[in-house]
C-alpha cells in the first residue's frame, strides 16, 4: 500500500519544485536566484550579487552563509572551521577587514555536548587567527540530527577599493594562491569511505591576512577582482568572470596546481577538480603588469606559498571560458549544472 503521506525526492526536471543540486552554486542556484529570489526581493544592492553587500556609502561590509556540512566533522577541520573562514573570506575578497561574527546554531536533539565543545573550541581557533569575534548568536534545538550553523559578518573597508568584474580588462592575468579541489574531496571521502585512509585534508582557512597583504602592496586599482572559490570551485569563478565582462578567458590547465593525491582521488571518482569546491582559495584578477609582483606578495604568506598565474582575460568578445589541456587541445570550462558534491559547506 502506498503511504500518500509521503515525500518522494523531486527529480531534478522538475521545474516546480526544490533540488539539492539548487543548492551547488552552479546552474540551477543562479536559476533560483535570478528567477525566484530576485524579482520578490531584488533592490540596488542585493542585486550585485556580490559575496559581501556593501553598504554606507562602500565603508560598510554585510555577509551572510549557512554550513550544512555533511559529516561535521572532516580531516583538517570541521563545521566551526569552515563557518568563520568562510565568513572571513567573503569579507576580505570585497576588500573589508572582518570586525565581527553573528552565530546562530541549530542543534539536534541528542547531539554529543563533546561534539559541541569540539566545534566550539575549533570556532574560536579559527576566529583568533583570523583576527576576529562572535559578537552575538542565537541557539535552538530541533528534531533530527547533526548540526546547522549560520554566520554573519560585518566588516570595514576603503571606499576607495575597487574590486568588481566591471573592472576586468583584456590582458588581465589570473591567479591563485594553492591547489584547488582539497576541501570537496576531502569531504566526500570522509563520507562516503570514512574508513579509508587519506592524506587529504580541507583547505579552510582565513584568507583575510593574504588578501590584506596583497591590496597593500598592489595600489593603484592594480588588482581588479577577488572571488573565494567555494560551491563550484575554479571553474564557476573563472566562467562567472567571462559571463560577467563578456571577454574571452583562457587558462592554462599545466599552469593550474593540483596535489597528486587530489588528481588521483578525482579520477577515481569521476570528477573535474576545476568544478570541486575549495574552501581556501581565491581567484585574483590583476594587472599584467603587476601580476610577478602579486604572486610574490602571496608566497610570502602560508596559504600562497604556490601561487601562480592560471590565465588571463583576452580582446575577445564571446563570454567563454575555456581552457588549454595538458596535451595542447582545447576545451570549454562550463559552470556545474548542479553539484557533484552536496553538502560539501
Amino acid at each position: 500500500m502506498n503511504n500518500t503521506s509521503e515525500k518522494s525526492t523531486p527529480s531534478i526536471l522538475d521545474r516546480s519544485r526544490i533540488v539539492l543540486a539548487h543548492g551547488g552554486g552552479g546552474q540551477l542556484t543562479d536559476q533560483l536566484i535570478s528567477e525566484v529570489i530576485l524579482p520578490r526581493l531584488g533592490n540596488e544592492t542585493l542585486n550585485e550579487l556580490d559575496d559581501a553587500a556593501l553598504l554606507d556609502s562602500g565603508r560598510l561590509a554585510m555577509t551572510i552563509d549557512s554550513y550544512v556540512v555533511d559529516p561535521w566533522q572532516f580531516p583538517g577541520g570541521d563545521i566551526g572551521r569552515l563557518a568563520v573562514c568562510g565568513t572571513v573570506n567573503d569579507l576580505a575578497v570585497s576588500g573589508a577587514k572582518p570586525l565581527g561574527i553573528a552565530m546562530g546554531m541549530i542543534l539536534t536533539e541528542g547531539f554529543a555536548k563533546r561534539d559541541l565543545e569540539t566545534i566550539l573550541d575549533s570556532i574560536q581557533q579559527a576566529a583568533t587567527e583570523a583576527d576576529v569575534r562572535i559578537v552575538t548568536g542565537d541557539t535552538k534545538v530541533i528534531p533530527g540530527d547533526g548540526i546547522f550553523i549560520t554566520t554573519a559578518g560585518v566588516g570595514l573597508r576603503e571606499p576607495s577599493i575597487k574590486l568588481a568584474t566591471r573592472y576586468i580588462q583584456p590582458g588581465d592575468k589570473i591567479i591563485i594562491n594553492r591547489p584547488i579541489a582539497e576541501h570537496g574531496l576531502t569531504v566526500m571521502l570522509a563520507r562516503e569511505m570514512p574508513d579509508m585512509q587519506t592524506v587529504l585534508k580541507t583547505d579552510a582557512a582565513p584568507l583575510n591576512g593574504l588578501i590584506d597583504n596583497l591590496l597593500n602592496a598592489i595600489p593603484d586599482d592594480g588588482v581588479k577582482f577577488l572571488r573565494d572559490a567555494t560551491r563550484s570551485g575554479i571553474a564557476g569563478v573563472t566562467t562567472d568572470i567571462a559571463t560577467n565582462t563578456g571577454y574571452h578567458v583562457m587558462l592554462q590547465e599545466t599552469d593550474i596546481p593540483v596535489d597528486a593525491h587530489v588528481e588521483h582521488a578525482a579520477d577515481m571518482l569521476g570528477l573535474d577538480v576545476l568544478e570541486v569546491a575549495n574552501e581556501g582559495v581565491v581567484v585574483a584578477v590583476v594587472k599584467a603588469d603587476v601580476a610577478d609582483k602579486a604572486v610574490s606578495v602571496m608566497r610570502q604568506h602560508p596559504y600562497g606559498r604556490q601561487a601562480c598565474v592560471i590565465g588571463e582575460v583576452q580582446d575577445t568578445r564571446d563570454g567563454v571560458c575555456e581552457i588549454t589541456t595538458v596535451i595542447g587541445g582545447r576545451r570549454i570550462v562550463h559552470k556545474p549544472y548542479g553539484e557533484q558534491l552536496p553538502r560539501i559547506c
